[in-house]
């Protein structure tokens, strides 16, 4: 939250109208302060529940397909944060127990009590995250075959596993992790070592996919994530977009905007607009300089 705060500034602010609420995101080097109708709320939880759903689609999505196994779990809790209030709960008591567990590991043994304690909350909420991660791949990889096709123009047999790392036994997991943390002093095993696994024709799609495939393969995810949060959340997401048209060709452009739900909000930034061919299409374009936003005139 720091690297949103101006230099020579003590704070920022967002506000503004989502789902016809009046909603406020004031923040400082101490923390967050958030609003609904003008009255503050505690809890994050209940801020987030009021405030819409997003799908956010940049170039760093490239990273989904190429990068490491951070990024892909990080797309599946933010999309699962969204619109399962419980998997937030539970991936919260993880995150803290997990950063307990870890200290104690640095000078105690992992059969000791106090590790044990926080070994046992990490098993009972690892197995609802894993549970509810592996049903969100379920919904996500029909619909992302299917966009992946659109967008490419060629069906090419996608298949999205999700890589349990416990194999369906979390005890036995950290059973036999023991040795190793015993050795490094981190906790070895829980859903935050799991991966996703994209695999284009048989072969994996971070090695052996092209650049234009792997591409097309992170937007069909984006894509995917809206449409489940649609049928999860009864309502259309708000798609930010961020740079990601002058980086492709023109048939996934026109893919892409094709298929980008019609009834969405969707704002789109670019540096440029030489990747836009209109085609009779209307779109409201706005310049942002030195912090103002001014209305193009003829758009």
């Amino acid at each position: 939250m720091r690297q949103l705060i101006r230099e020579g500034s003590e704070g920022f602010g967002v506000a503004g109208e989502s789902m016809g609420r009046s909603l406020q995101v004031r923040g400082d080097r101490k923390g967050l302060i958030l609003k609904n109708e003008g009255e503050e709320v505690s809890s994050r939880r209940d801020y987030l529940s009021e405030s819409g759903l997003v799908v956010w689609m940049g170039n760093g999505d490239l990273d989904l397909v190429r990068g490491g196994g951070e990024g892909r779990r990080r797309y599946l809790d933010f999309l699962a944060s969204q619109i399962d209030l419980e998997y937030r709960d539970h991936w919260n008591r993880y995150r803290k127990a997990l950063a307990a567990r870890n200290k104690y590991l640095k000078t105690l043994q992992p059969g000791e009590s106090a590790v044990l304690a926080y070994t046992r909350l990490l098993i009972d909420h690892g197995k609802e995250i894993i549970k509810r991660r592996q049903k969100l791949c379920e919904e996500l990889t029909p619909r992302a075959l299917e966009n992946q096709g659109a967008i490419s123009g060629a069906r090419e047999e996608l298949e999205m596993v999700y890589q349990d790392r416990s194999k369906g036994d979390l005890e036995a997991a950290f059973a036999e992790a023991e040795e190793s943390e015993m050795r490094r002093g981190i906790t070895m095993a829980g859903p935050h070592r799991d991966d996703l696994k994209f695999t284009l024709g048989g072969r994996a799609a971070r090695d052996f996919g092209s650049e234009g495939q792997q591409r097309t393969l992170a937007l069909a995810l984006k894509l995917a994530q809206g449409e489940v949060l649609k049928v999860r959340g009864q309502r259309e997401p708000v798609y930010l977009i961020d740079d990601v048209f002058g980086e492709l060709d023109p048939l996934r452009r026109n893919a892409l905007m094709e298929k980008l739900p019609k009834e969405a909000q969707k704002l789109i930034t670019t540096t440029h607009l030489g990747w836009w061919e209109q085609d009779g299409a209307s779109l409201p374009v706005s310049e942002v300089s030195a912090g103002v936003v001014t209305p193009c005139e003829g758009s």
